[in-house]
């Protein structure tokens, strides 16, 4: 706290003894001792509500982000509800104008003209083959893109499994 070493207490404690005499001595030690006491106490909760004023500083600033982090969360749910609610809206007019189409092509049905004018069969019909249409002929490759031109390979030596013995 103060930069005063025991050689400086020996000095003051020598020319308090001899101002203040053996008998009232130790009473004004004492008193120093407790007004001490309270100056620490009352430096050490000045220190603390400081602590304590800078915490909730950093607590406030840290309550300030997270609010603003909650606000563009909302903000972005809220955009993506309203891009999907435009998005069901022109699907769902897609879907009437689809009904309303079919609608259309029933009512006509039902009432068996199309739309050329002409009487329209009750039954479907089946498609008619055309006759001058020609089947599709299924891909085949030619025989010769078909082998392939690898030389043929060596033929393996064959094992001998005669011994020959030597009768002599």
């Amino acid at each position: 706290m103060f930069d005063i070493g025991f050689s400086e207490f020996f000095v003051i404690g020598i020319v308090a003894l001899l101002v203040l005499g053996p008998e009232r001595l130790p009473r004004v030690a004492r008193t120093a001792g407790h007004l001490l006491g309270r100056l620490q106490r009352y430096v050490n909760d000045v220190k603390s509500d400081i602590s304590r004023e800078m915490q909730l500083d950093e607590l406030r600033k840290l309550q300030a982000q997270v609010e603003q982090q909650v606000r563009e969360v909302e903000r972005q749910a809220q955009d993506a509800g309203e891009s999907v609610s435009k998005e069901v809206e022109g699907l769902s007019d897609q879907m009437k104008a689809a009904l309303a189409e079919q609608e259309k092509y029933a009512a006509i049905e039902k009432a068996g003209v199309d739309s050329t004018g002409a009487d329209v069969p009750s039954e479907p019909m089946a498609p008619v083959a055309d006759a001058d249409a020609q089947p599709t002929p299924t891909p085949t490759a030619p025989a010769a893109q078909l082998s392939l031109d690898i030389p043929p390979a060596d033929p393996l030596p064959l094992p001998t499994s005669e011994k020959t013995v030597d009768k002599a």
